[in-house]
């Protein structure tokens, strides 16, 4: 079988592609090639100008590690999603101040918060292409572990020349299943404070009720601002810092946005699976959606019942839940757009109209010759033995991995891995547990205080370990089976009850006291606990290396068989673009309405007489007071749009995003801020698998109803003054 050279050679020219409705996350690599179609929907700026990613405007977009953000002053002010902060916002309040409810407002910098220990703001620096490094590492490996060794080793070998300078963090992002490498550099600020947030009852007006929702009125925005040393280099939080001084940042629109005008979003989206095999996208839809959304709903549940009765469990975990209900409510939109566009016949058709097309010689295709047929065919038969053996043991991986990374058993965990790992040279311990993570994972252990209550940490575990007990016995393991006795609720109770009653390590320096001791010293340790997390580590490790083996596999077979689906696509007029991976995007449109169902059609903007008319004075439609006086008043303060007579909240384009661009700055066509993102629509989030131009919609909010806010709801006069002054 001839492997990657030919796979090499369509993907050389799947960009020269025709664009069709607004689908596609285009890497800045693209952007040239996708210049007409640009131009048509009315980009003002040259696709090169937006290729330069350390120019205006790109060079202000920044990512948060799971979220996007970009700069928007000089003086490094960040702008970003208040669900993206939220996280930073719940680690800085106590039942007695809860900042979650109240907001917070810095009057100076000296009131700026640090957003946490692992707080980051990564800025762009450069991309390398590191394709021929990669695929050199594959040669002559005798299987899928070996081969995913060989490419963990080279990435780590070219991320540690990467770091080679200070106070970068690099990034090694795969396409297309492994076609194209590309290395990411980029400035790692490690001193993030939190800024402004709104209330709750502004930044998250609407809550689970209206998330996914249309129409939305929802101030979904916070400010951070990133520091550095005093010598302008990246440094941890320290109150000599000084604020970071981007060389460029984005600046207010001073033209108002309206139905039809340009937009586009630049941003770091996290996974789509586009181009997942029909038998992957099964066990989505019939077994991790509905199967695991429903676990998460019960975990919910519980946390919900302990946060009434106790205030310290519903501060510790409101980002954790906020977490999972947004999972299970973006599952159940799936499950349910998947039935209306009947995504599963569409999957199992589409997959096979290119094997059939292959079969018969794949007529037109440029490329793809008749050994690269047969390979892309014979990939995909691997590929679906892979999948079936995930499905084989996915119930163990679901419970075992739910086990292992809850709370404090999690982070002894990892504290027992990495001491496993420090025994090793640098370069051969397992990514993750390198010297170069050895901050962060300090970081999650000093914070899981601000997240961790013995009482609710049992709860989660007793449910866990229920799943557990009914998995077969040849999955089972010797030192869980000795903590859920008979697997019945009071075995498993008093099986915690000793584990977490003869723990010593429930504080934050006693777990980072063990970040310098040997695997030796761990295993000699008496903390029950810790001696659980020892005695499950060859468990652990069988399962991570079962998992990297048929990674291995896939990056060998994957690209053969998606320089089929390429071709294919090709061959009939489609479009080619990777599924998002966390590497940055741009994804472009209009703004626009659609028509959810018969009879429907929805405008394309909010105004604050619809917030209002939403107020209930309960939560989650609690608007504060004097934003509701404000909009009785009519004090717009010079921020209505005159078309709508009024000022507008939320607006809708038919922009392709999905997780990770929570945050993105939503600019115009003259690469002017006009909004962030912060949502799809409830019908559009199937699209992560089967994209739907009708009801593709993203959500983003105003800019215009950002500042109105900092004027007329929770003031904050100098945020107002620094980003005016930012934009002139």
């Amino acid at each position: 079988m001839r492997r990657l050279p030919l796979a090499a050679a369509v993907a050389a020219t799947l960009f020269a592609l025709p664009v069709a409705a607004r689908e596609g996350m285009w890497v800045p690599q693209q952007l040239p090639e996708i210049a007409g179609p640009l131009k048509q929907a009315g980009l003002a700026l040259s696709p090169e100008q937006l290729a330069d990613l350390t120019g205006d405007p790109m060079g202000a977009v920044v990512a948060l590690g799971g979220c996007t953000a970009s700069f928007v002053s000089p003086e490094g002010l960040v702008a970003t999603n208040h669900h993206c902060a939220y996280g930073a916002i719940q680690l800085n309040s106590t039942p007695e101040k809860n900042l979650m409810a109240l907001g917070h407002n810095a009057a100076t910098n000296a009131e700026e918060l640090s957003a946490g220990p692992n707080a980051r703001v990564f800025v762009m620096d450069r991309i390398t292409d590191v394709t021929a490094d990669m695929r050199a590492a594959l040669a002559g490996a005798a299987d899928g572990l070996a081969r995913q060794n060989a490419l963990e080793a080279k990435q780590k070998a070219l991320i540690a020349e990467c770091e080679s300078d200070p106070g970068y963090r690099c990034t090694l992002y795969a396409f297309f299943g492994g076609q194209t490498y590309r290395l990411f550099r980029q400035l790692e600020i490690r001193d993030v404070r939190l800024v402004y947030a709104p209330p709750s009852s502004i930044g998250n007006y609407g809550g689970e009720v209206d998330n996914w929702m249309w129409p939305r009125h929802t101030g979904d925005f916070t400010f951070y601002r990133a520091y550095v040393g005093p010598d302008g280099k990246p440094a941890p939080f320290s109150k000599d810092n000084v604020p970071y001084r981007p060389k460029h940042w984005l600046k207010l629109a001073d033209q108002p946005l309206e139905a039809g005008d340009f937009v586009m979003v630049a941003g770091y989206p996290g996974q789509t699976n586009r181009y997942a095999l029909f038998d992957e996208f099964q066990n989505v839809a019939g077994w991790q959606y509905p199967v695991v959304g429903q676990h998460l709903k019960n975990m919910v549940a519980l946390v919900e019942k302990a946060g009434k009765a106790d205030k310290d469990i519903e501060v510790k975990y409101a980002a954790t839940i906020r977490n999972w209900q947004n999972a299970m409510k973006n599952w159940d939109g799936q499950l349910e757009g998947f039935k209306r566009i009947d995504a599963l016949a569409t999957k199992q058709a589409d997959e096979k109209a290119v094997l059939d097309w292959l079969k018969a010689g794949a007529p037109g295709a440029q490329g793809l010759n008749t050994a690269a047929q047969l390979d892309a065919i014979a990939a995909h038969q691997r590929l679906v033995a892979l999948a079936a053996q995930a499905r084989a043991t996915r119930e163990r991986d679901l419970v075992l991995g739910q086990i292992g990374n809850t709370g404090l058993f999690g982070s002894l965990r990892q504290a027992y891995r990495l001491a496993v790992e420090s025994a090793k040279p640098d370069l051969e311990r397992a990514p993750g547990f390198q010297q170069r993570d050895r901050a962060a994972i300090e970081g999650a252990q000093r914070q899981l205080e601000r997240r961790y209550v013995r009482a609710m940490e049992v709860e989660l575990m007793a449910y866990w370990l229920a799943e557990y007990a009914k998995l077969p016995a040849a999955q089972r393991v010797a030192a869980l089976d000795a903590v859920v006795g008979d697997g019945s609720p009071a075995a498993i109770r008093a099986g915690l009850d000793a584990l977490y009653g003869k723990t010593g390590l429930e504080g934050g320096d006693a777990r980072v006291a063990l970040l310098g001791r040997s695997a030796a010293e761990l295993e000699a340790s008496a903390d029950s606990l810790l001696k659980l997390a020892v005695a499950l580590f060859p468990t652990y490790k069988g399962i991570e290396d079962e998992a990297r083996a048929r990674a291995g596999e896939a990056a060998l077979y994957r690209p053969l068989y998606l320089a089929g689906v390429q071709a294919f696509r090709r061959a009939n007029g489609g479009f080619v673009y990777p599924d998002a991976n966390l590497s940055l995007r741009i994804t472009f449109g209009n703004v626009m309405g659609y028509a959810p169902r018969d009879g429907v059609a929805y405008t394309p903007f909010t105004t604050l007489e619809g917030l209002a008319a939403k107020a209930t004075g309960v939560e989650p439609f609690d608007a504060p007071r004097a934003q509701l006086d404000a909009i009785a008043a009519k004090r717009w303060g010079g921020r209505e749009d005159k078309a709508l007579g009024t000022v507008p909240v939320n607006f809708l384009s038919d922009l392709d995003i999905t997780g990770g661009n929570s945050g993105s700055p939503v600019l115009d066509a003259r690469g002017r801020l006009v909004g962030l993102a912060f949502d799809g629509n409830w019908e559009s989030v199937s699209s992560n698998w089967v994209f739907d131009p009708a009801m593709t919609r993203m959500i983003a909010v105003d800019s215009r109803y950002m500042m109105w806010v900092m004027e007329q709801a929770f003031p904050s006069p100098r945020m107002v003054a620094e980003l005016e002054a930012a934009s002139r």
